[in-house]
């Protein structure tokens, strides 16, 4: 079955990075485009980028433009995300996400904490 797990969160200071990783099984993952979202406490959940099935486009929310990179490594089953310059208010839980078939997938999480 579909199976999409994410890994790379943390606490960073302000101004820090990370980089998250979300290995995907269960699905031809070359075959579709893939999404990371988040989603603060009490807030919805979000898009923050999306990347193409060949990764040859890209698109962010206003919110990271600049700081945040997706990628994607075909022959390794796993999508990245890249944050640089990080804020409090980037601090939420990720998720990595596809639609398989028309129904929206999801990973587990992993918790981005930025504070000093």
């Amino acid at each position: 079955q579909v199976q999409l797990v994410e890994s790379g969160g943390g606490l960073v200071q302000p101004g820090g990075s990370l980089r998250l990783s979300c290995a995907a099984s269960g699905f031809i993952f070359s075959s579709y485009a893939m999404s990371w979202y988040h989603q603060a406490p009490g807030k919805k959940r979000e898009l923050v980028a999306t990347i193409t099935s060949t990764g040859g486009t890209t698109t962010y929310a206003d919110s990271v433009k600049g700081r945040f990179t997706i990628s994607r490594d075909n022959a390794k089953n796993t999508v990245y995300l890249q944050m640089n310059s990080l804020k409090p208010e980037d601090t939420a839980v990720y998720y990595c996400n596809t639609n398989f078939k028309g129904v929206p997938r999801w990973g587990q999480g992993t918790q981005v904490t930025v504070s000093s």
